[in-house]
C-alpha cells in the first residue's frame, strides 16, 4: 500500500522524467517561438487546471441525468453549465459539447441527416477547406458523393452564384459552409437561401472562427444554419475539443449519434475547460481580444505586402491570411523550415489553384489568435514581418536566422507566457 500510494502521489519528474523534460522543452517552445499557426492558442490557466482535473477518472457515458455509470451528480452539472453557455453565447436551441474533435463533431451531423451515397457540396480542401469536407482519403469521400465549390480564380473569393448553380447541379443532401483556410467573412444567409432553394440542409462548420463570432467581429451563423460545429481550441482560446449546435427538431437525433453512435465516454475534463472557455468568451475583455485578433491579422498582412509578399485575395476579414511565396522564389516546405530555424513557427498551406503538391505548397498561412492572446498588437505585426522578410529573403543566410531568432525570443520575453508554469 506504501508503495502505492508513493506512486500515486508523484510528480511527472519523478515517474518519467524524459516526458517531464520533453513538456519543460514544448513550454520553452512556446514562450520563446512567435506563434503564427492559425489553428493553435493559448488557453488560459484555468483552462489548463480543468484539463487536468480529477475529472480524468470518472466515467459518464449518456446524457445529464440519464447517465449509464452512478455518482455523476457533479459532472452532469458540468455538462449542463457547457451546453447552456454555448447555446447563450451563439443563440442556439440545442447544443452537444461531448465531441471528441472538430471532424468527429462534423461526422455527428452527418451520419444525423445523411446515409451513405448521399451527395455533400463542400469547399474543395485546396483552395480553403478541410479534410472531413469530403477529401477522398477522409470517411466522408469514402461514404458520400462529393461535390464542390471553392474561390474564384481572379478575386480568390468564393463565388455565390456559382455555389448556387453547383447546388442545382448536384442536389447536394447538406451543404457545409465553412473552411479551414479562407481569410474573408463568409455569407451565411447566402449560403442558406442556397440551401432552401435545393431542399438541402445547412452544415456551418465555425472551428476557426468560433472565437470571432463570439467576440461580435463575424456574424454568426446559427441563425441561418440547421447545425453550427466548432473546435474550441482555435480562435475560442479553450480546451481541445469540440461542440454541435443545432435547431431543436434534430436535437434527439443529434443525441443519439454523438452517443451511443459514434463515441463512447465523454471526455470529462475537457467539458469542463469547455465550460470555462464559454464562459471566458461571455466575457466584455473577449470582444476586444477579438477584434485585436483581426486588427493584427490586418496589420500583418498589409506590412507583408508592403514587403512584396502577395497576400491571396488582397488581404483578410479574419484571423488570418495565405501569403503566396511564389514573388519570394520559396515553396511553404521550405519557408517552414527556414521560419522554425529563425523562431517563427508557422504551416505550409495550398493555395487556390496551387501548382505545386499538396506537401510542398507555394503558400504559407499565417494566424494572429497566439500572439493576440500574449498581448501583441500592431507595432509587434510590423516586427514579426520585418523578420519573415529578412529570413525568406536569405535562405542562405544561418547567421541572419539565428539573429532573428534571438529577437524573436527577446520579443516573446516581452509579452511573457505561463510565468507560474
Amino acid at each position: 500500500m506504501a508503495y502505492f500510494n508513493e506512486e500515486m502521489e508523484a510528480s511527472i519528474d519523478a515517474i518519467d522524467p524524459k516526458i517531464g523534460e520533453l513538456i519543460k522543452s514544448e513550454l520553452e517552445r512556446q514562450r520563446t517561438h512567435i506563434e503564427l499557426i492559425a489553428s493553435e492558442n493559448f488557453v488560459p490557466r484555468a483552462v489548463l487546471e480543468a484539463a487536468g482535473a480529477v475529472l480524468t477518472n470518472k466515467y459518464a457515458e449518456g446524457y445529464p441525468h440519464n447517465k449509464y455509470y452512478g455518482g455523476c451528480e457533479f459532472v452532469e452539472e458540468i455538462e449542463e453549465i457547457a451546453n447552456a453557455r454555448a447555446k447563450a453565447i451563439f443563440g442556439a436551441n440545442h447544443s452537444n459539447v461531448q465531441p471528441h474533435s472538430g471532424t468527429s463533431a462534423n461526422q455527428a451531423v452527418y451520419f444525423t441527416v445523411m446515409n451513405p451515397g448521399d451527395t455533400m457540396l463542400a469547399m474543395r480542401l485546396d483552395q480553403g477547406g478541410h479534410l472531413s469536407h469530403g477529401h477522398p482519403i477522409n470517411f466522408t469521400g469514402r461514404l458520400y458523393s462529393i461535390a464542390t465549390y471553392g474561390v474564384d480564380r481572379e478575386t480568390e473569393t468564393i463565388n455565390y452564384d456559382e455555389v448556387e448553380r453547383l447546388a442545382k447541379e448536384s442536389r447536394p443532401k447538406i451543404i457545409v459552409a465553412g473552411a479551414s483556410a479562407y481569410p474573408r467573412k463568409l455569407d451565411f444567409k447566402r449560403f442558406r437561401a442556397i440551401a432552401d432553394e435545393v431542399g438541402a440542409i445547412l452544415m456551418t462548420d465555425m472551428a476557426h472562427i468560433a472565437g470571432l463570432v463570439a467576440g461580435g467581429v463575424h456574424d454568426n451563423p446559427t441563425p441561418h444554419s440547421h447545425f453550427v460545429t466548432s473546435t474550441t481550441h482555435k480562435t475560442l482560446r479553450g480546451a481541445r475539443g469540440a461542440f454541435v449546435l443545432c435547431t431543436d427538431v434534430f436535437a434527439k437525433d443529434l443525441d443519439r449519434i454523438v452517443f451511443p453512435g459514434i463515441q463512447g465516454g465523454p471526455i470529462l475534463q475537457i467539458i469542463a475547460g469547455k465550460a470555462i472557455t464559454f464562459k471566458l468568451a461571455s466575457e466584455p475583455s473577449f470582444k476586444l481580444y477579438a477584434a485585436q485578433i483581426v486588427k493584427n491579422a490586418a496589420s500583418l498582412s498589409a506590412a507583408l505586402a508592403e514587403r512584396g509578399f502577395r497576400i491571396v485575395s488582397g488581404g483578410t476579414d479574419n484571423h488570418l491570411m495565405l501569403v503566396d511565396l511564389r514573388p519570394k522564389k520559396q515553396t511553404g516546405k521550405d519557408a517552414v523550415k527556414l521560419l522554425g530555424e529563425a523562431g517563427i513557427t508557422a504551416n505550409k498551406n495550398a493555395i487556390p489553384f496551387d501548382p505545386e503538391k499538396p506537401m510542398i505548397t507555394s503558400g504559407l498561412r499565417f494566424g494572429t489568435a497566439a500572439i493576440t492572446t500574449r498581448g501583441m498588437k500592431e507595432a509587434e505585426m510590423t516586427v514579426i514581418a520585418d523578420a519573415i522578410d529578412k529570413v525568406l529573403s536569405s535562405p542562405d543566410d544561418v547567421a541572419l536566422r539565428k539573429s532573428v531568432r534571438s529577437k524573436m525570443a527577446d520579443l516573446g520575453a516581452a509579452f511573457p507566457l505561463y510565468e507560474s508554469l
